[in-house]
């Protein structure tokens, strides 16, 4: 039985994101991925018992400064995803705990975008939601360079959602 360990955290303040519940239902969106795309995933092939990721929710402001320091793309973003793991070819696993690597996303983007496209009829709590499951699948070195790996991570990440309610949330 895998361990998974997210640990969370907000800098930004103007809107209370309830960690513990991300935390828990970030577990399961991981959980599913794991069982269902384990194989083609950067995790094929190592022995583990617990897995590790952060997830740290801010502003446009810090996702632009981490856009332009690591990327070399001088414009915010909602989402950054850091795939410590799948990115390095040289992966460790330290004490059998293998550390994906962070998810950073700017919370005023999540509600700009929500407010902006009212034809998404998503609240910001689905739009979060959707950019987990979306960083999560790079954290396991899914990556979307063409219209077919773009179709395959949309529609992954449709399916690992229905395991949280998502129409719900």
């Amino acid at each position: 039985m895998t361990t998974i360990n997210v640990f969370t955290e907000n800098i930004y303040p103007n809107w209370n994101v309830n960690e513990k519940d991300i935390a828990e239902k970030t577990k399961i969106l991981l959980k599913h991925f794991i069982n269902e795309l384990g194989e083609a995933s950067c995790l094929c092939g190592y022995i583990y018992k617990s897995i590790t990721l952060d997830i740290v929710f801010c502003d446009s402001c810090k996702t632009h400064e981490l856009n332009r320091d690591y990327r070399d793309k001088d414009k915010p973003a909602d989402i950054i995803t850091f795939a410590i793991f799948a990115d390095d070819e040289n992966r460790f696993i330290f004490d059998e705990d293998i550390n994906l690597g962070e998810i950073v996303i700017a919370l005023d983007k999540v509600m700009e975008m929500v407010n902006k496209d009212v034809s998404l009829a998503k609240n910001r709590e689905q739009e979060l939601y959707f950019l987990i499951s979306h960083g999560l699948m790079h954290l396991l070195g899914f990556d979307h360079r063409d219209e077919a790996e773009y179709n395959f991570v949309i529609t992954e990440q449709r399916k690992a959602l229905e395991c949280i309610n998502y129409e719900q949330i």
